[in-house]
């Protein structure tokens, strides 16, 4: 059976380098680092003293200010994407089509700064009292729902929570859904926000987050660099519109890119650790590869994990050479979270977005801070070091890896014509 081609008709999101895709993509292209001084609470007592935040966010641009009151940030982020993302796309108002509109949201942990809040009236009050909106704010499933609340969609409402994969394979679930035929139109993305203490010392306890470079926050994510000591806390949210290709055409829509094929595996390895050998890992590239039936030299760009961890960039680099072989070397592959942070559940879903755009302007992104490749390390590929390549990219790729072993690829192709 001939499978439904998928495309990208519609784009949202609100990132630490900018509150809509343009902003977003104009700071990415030119090596903008989003990374500063934390603000979203008291820094004093943590080791780590910055991170990738949302800056000048104001929920009510974007929704009813009485709804943003009983929503955890992310899912306000989710909201604000899930609009631009529908003003973009032109769908917004067409209830014939919005009646039968899925959402997939990837979302890693949920509303953690709901969490840490609502546990110090908890027990203040003697286990007595909390605020009455507490789990309807906090539980991950909450930014799908108010997405389809806030704009009447009817379709599945569903969370992908595949830690740092999350976003990754929301898109990815979505595409097999049209495929499938059970839907035409999907919003899909991720959406994170998990600035606060609690996250920042559960990270720290596990020397997971970069902290030596608090008198320069803007150089601290540096993948692939010698002088990397770990990733920096981002967030925000991206949605895709993701439509069957002859339903968009057949309405005028504008169209991005195609959605050509996804691929997910399973270290079943380590609870924080990516398995060494990078085998499984290269399986999922492998898998999306085939899914989206192109070969290794037909990638013009590869959006990396690129974490800034010592163990993911060497473990990542491991599996290109894996699934590219003697491909590899020709790879162009950068790193934006060099510039916007690792947003974790939002994560795959903003790499997925750069994607699009990478291909729609011809435009490679740079990883900055990186002025020396740990070739010792095990970094031995083309990173894009902190210079973007204008060039015409006719396929782009992105892959994420997930505390659990959680592993996901994505494929996109330019729609010509």
């Amino acid at each position: 059976m001939e499978k439904r081609r998928v495309v990208v008709t519609g784009l949202g999101c609100v990132s630490p380098v900018g509150n809509s895709v343009d902003e977003t993509w104009k700071s990415i292209r030119e090596g903008k680092s989003g990374i500063a001084s934390i603000t979203h609470y008291d820094n004093t007592p943590f080791k780590v003293k910055y991170a990738a935040e949302v800056k000048n966010f104001t929920a009510s641009d974007y929704m009813d200010s009485s709804a943003a009151r009983k929503m955890a940030l992310y899912s306000q982020y989710a909201v604000a994407a899930a609009k631009m993302a529908l003003d973009d796309s032109s769908l917004m108002g067409k209830q014939d089509i919005l009646d039968n509109t899925a959402v997939y949201l990837g979302v890693g942990i949920g509303g953690l700064e709901v969490t840490e809040n609502t546990m110090k009236a908890y027990f203040d009050s003697e286990k007595k009292r909390m605020p009455p909106m507490t789990i309807p704010e906090l539980i991950p499933n909450e930014g799908a729902g108010n997405i389809s609340m806030a704009f009447g969609l009817h379709g599945a409402s569903h969370t992908v929570a595949t830690a740092c994969a999350s976003g990754t394979d929301a898109i990815g679930n979505a595409l097999d859904q049209i495929r499938l035929g059970r839907y035409d139109v999907i919003l899909a993305g991720g959406a994170e926000s998990t600035q606060c203490g609690y996250a920042n010392l559960g990270f720290t306890m596990l020397h997971a987050l970069s902290s030596k470079w608090a008198d320069d926050p803007t150089k601290a994510s540096r993948p692939f660099d010698k002088q990397r000591d770990g990733f920096i806390m981002g967030e925000g949210a991206t949605i895709l519109v993701l439509e069957e290709y002859e339903h968009a055409k057949a309405r005028g829509a504008k169209i991005y890119a195609e959605v050509a094929g996804y691929g997910a595996s399973s270290d079943g390895y380590h609870l924080t650790a990516p398995n060494p050998d990078g085998v499984c890992g290269a399986k999922c590239m492998t898998i999306a590869m085939k899914d989206a039936q192109i070969k290794p030299e037909e990638v013009t760009y590869y959006n990396a994990h690129g974490t800034s961890t010592h163990l993911n960039d060497s473990g990542e680099t491991k599996m290109l050479h894996i699934a590219f072989g003697e491909a590899a070397k020709k790879l162009h592959i950068s790193s934006t979270k060099s510039m916007t942070g690792h947003c974790l559940g939002n994560a795959g879903a903003l790499e997925a977005l750069v994607c699009v755009k990478a291909i729609q302007d011809g435009y490679i992104p740079a990883t900055i801070n990186l002025d020396e490749v740990d070739v010792e390390g095990g970094c031995d590929l083309d990173y894009t070091p902190n210079k973007g390549i204008e060039m015409s990219v006719s396929v782009a790729m992105s892959a994420n890896f997930g505390f659990g072993g959680h592993n996901g690829c994505l494929v996109f192709k330019k729609v010509e014509g």
